[in-house]
């Protein structure tokens, strides 16, 4: 095994286990605020393949909860053949010799869960790793997107992030925080889908320990980020024109996920399950 395989499989390893870490963490808070007619969500976990047997992984789905309308954590490790249009994107991201070798292996996990509570905010995860014979980089973050937004919440959640920013680097905390606003601005509606995060791509400082130190410090701070802004907010009445404003919000969310993101196109792209690429949109969802 040289050290790149080695690395591969660490990397994969982690995304795993912290796919288990949050399905373990949010099926608890099911069984916490279950009640009232509602049982608890549940997890449904099927396996998902790339075309050409180019690896795959598990795509976990919970709907109806009694938090969650709809969450979906996938983690999946692919390998293959870039085809002409992802070698092209490659390219213009600064990736050399596509056209010479265009193999390619990944690995990450992505989550995207919608609440049942219009109070409670939706929200964004995945980290990731990327690797050509001629690069590799990490990439990933994490964005609060809530239909109501509440000042305290927010400044929650990017205090954790920072948190995990700055062990690491004092100065990744407002770069990836400026990447995150721009990333998930929705230009043709003139308007952010939500109140940002961080996001970063194409980590590669050279010294891939560290930069996978790093992405690991993202996965973990996303539970002590989300769950306990969730947990203010389920006890808030919802009233008809609360639920309105969320599927409106959400049908931002879908326009976003389908026309902007990266990671639907490279998914549709290079031939993964197109249940798992399309996990992150919403159960219902209206348009004005």
């Amino acid at each position: 095994m040289n050290s790149f395989d080695e690395r591969k499989e660490r990397a994969s390893t982690w995304f795993r286990a912290l796919r288990d870490d949050i399905v373990a963490a949010f099926e608890a808070l099911e069984t916490a605020h279950a009640g009232g007619g509602r049982e608890p969500g549940r997890f449904e976990v099927s396996e998902t393949r790339r075309a050409g047997d180019g690896g795959g992984g598990l795509m976990s789905v919970l709907r109806g909860g009694a938090v969650f309308e709809k969450v979906g954590v996938n983690v999946s490790t692919v390998h293959g053949v870039l085809g002409e249009r992802a070698q092209k994107a490659m390219a213009a991201r600064g990736v050399p010799g596509m056209a010479q070798d265009p193999r390619f292996w990944a690995s990450g996990i992505s989550l995207v869960a919608h609440m049942q509570n219009p109070h409670t905010p939706a929200v964004h995860m995945n980290t990731r790793m990327f690797w050509t014979p001629h690069a590799w980089w990490f990439g990933g973050g994490a964005d609060l997107n809530p239909c109501i937004e509440y000042p305290e919440d927010t400044a929650h959640f990017h205090a954790m992030l920072q948190a995990a920013c700055d062990a690491h680097d004092p100065g990744y905390y407002a770069r990836f925080k400026d990447w995150a606003d721009e990333y998930f601005f929705v230009p043709h509606r003139g308007r952010a889908r939500g109140v940002g995060g961080i996001f970063y791509d194409d980590l590669n400082t050279g010294d891939w320990e560290a930069d996978f130190a790093f992405t690991q410090s993202v996965g973990r701070a996303f539970l002590p980020a989300f769950v306990p802004v969730t947990e203010r907010r389920l006890g808030s009445a919802a009233t008809e024109a609360d639920r309105e404003t969320q599927l409106v919000h959400r049908g931002l969310y879908a326009e976003y996920n389908l026309v902007y993101d990266r990671g639907t196109k490279f998914g549709l792209e290079t031939g993964h399950d197109a249940s798992a690429v399309l996990m992150s949109l919403p159960p219902v969802a209206k348009w004005p």
